[in-house]
């Protein structure tokens, strides 16, 4: 799907062109150009991208074709950007992965009176400063590197609730930990330990990107808009030391699930220590006398007689009493 925005240096905002109109929007410097693709790649995507806007196929090929980490690339007259949206899940089904986060790819290349984004799969982020824009033209007036901002503020805003609703569902593995220790916390502990080294990998080098936006000098980027790119720097920074915290309290929880379980096996081996320890009186005495005399030499009736039997009884009953008590004042138990 393609479509387009257009703020003409004087008159309304227009959403009715169409990919054969763009070539003379994009010889006005004084107007604005929007054009978000989305959905999978196409050749009417590549003829634009090349033929109209005149990219370089490299770019174009990075754009539709391959899969990056958050990158800058300085085209003199463009940037191509790749930035990254975050979608979380706490079921742990995100869209593209089995485990609770996933990241979607933003493809953007910035002019000096144009923006074009592509991205395969839709971004909530990049709807809502389109509908901004469409709300209040404003946003548009202060140039094409201004949106780039806004589209970077949307994107790194979705990331704090995202990180908030891991942390809240780390919280809850702790307390199902001391609970229930069951296998399936385990899963859902290292899954959420991937998600978050996934999200280590993307924001780090974000990072990097929105910070050579705000210090490095680009034809295609006003000074006076490098300081909004710097806050969008710090917030990826907090960011980033957020999910360094974060990945050490998945650690703990995995030390304390081990501890738990261990010291269950501990209770259950000594609880049947404690059984097997109290009967083996019992095994001796009942291997013993069921022994079969092939010949006996001395007469052993006395032993079969009633006495005998209420006696082994007793002794039966107060040996494992007598173990027990023994082995408690030796707090062994």
């Amino acid at each position: 799907m393609t479509r387009i925005l257009y703020r003409p240096p004087a008159g309304t905002l227009r959403t009715d062109l169409t990919s054969a109109d763009l070539a003379v929007p994009l010889k006005e410097p004084a107007g604005l150009l929007w054009v978000d693709l989305s959905g999978e790649p196409s050749d009417e995507f590549r003829s634009l991208l090349l033929d109209t806007f005149g990219f370089h196929p490299l770019a174009v090929d990075d754009a539709l074709e391959e899969t990056h980490v958050p990158k800058l690339d300085d085209w003199v007259e463009y940037l191509y950007l790749v930035l990254h949206a975050v979608v979380f899940d706490a079921q742990g089904h995100a869209p593209r992965t089995d485990g609770p986060i996933d990241t979607l790819e933003l493809d953007i290349f910035l002019g000096q009176n144009y923006l074009v984004t592509y991205h395969a799969q839709p971004i909530a982020a990049v709807d809502r400063v389109w509908s901004s824009c469409q709300r209040d033209e404003r946003h548009l007036k202060r140039g094409a590197a201004y949106l780039l901002y806004k589209l970077a503020d949307e994107l790194v805003a979705d990331y704090m609730p995202a990180v908030e609703q891991m942390d809240d569902a780390i919280d809850l593995i702790e307390d199902e930990i001391f609970d229930n220790p069951a296998p399936t916390v385990l899963e859902r502990t290292f899954a959420f330990k991937r998600a978050l080294l996934h999200l280590r990998r993307i924001i780090m080098p974000q990072r990097e990107v929105l910070n050579k936006l705000a210090r490095d000098d680009y034809a295609v980027i006003a000074a006076e808009h490098r300081i909004f790119f710097r806050d969008v720097y710090d917030h990826l920074v907090r960011l980033y030391d957020i999910t360094e915290s974060m990945r050490d309290l998945v650690g703990g929880v995995l030390d304390t699930y081990l501890s738990v379980v261990n010291n269950r096996m501990n209770e259950i081996m000594k609880t049947l220590t404690i059984i097997t320890t109290l009967f083996m009186p019992l095994a001796f005495l009942t291997g013993f006398f069921g022994m079969n005399f092939f010949q006996p030499v001395t007469p052993l009736g006395i032993w079969t007689g009633l006495p005998a039997f209420l006696l082994t009884l007793g002794v039966m009953a107060l040996v494992p009493v007598g173990m027990f008590l023994w082995m408690r004042r030796r707090a062994w138990m």
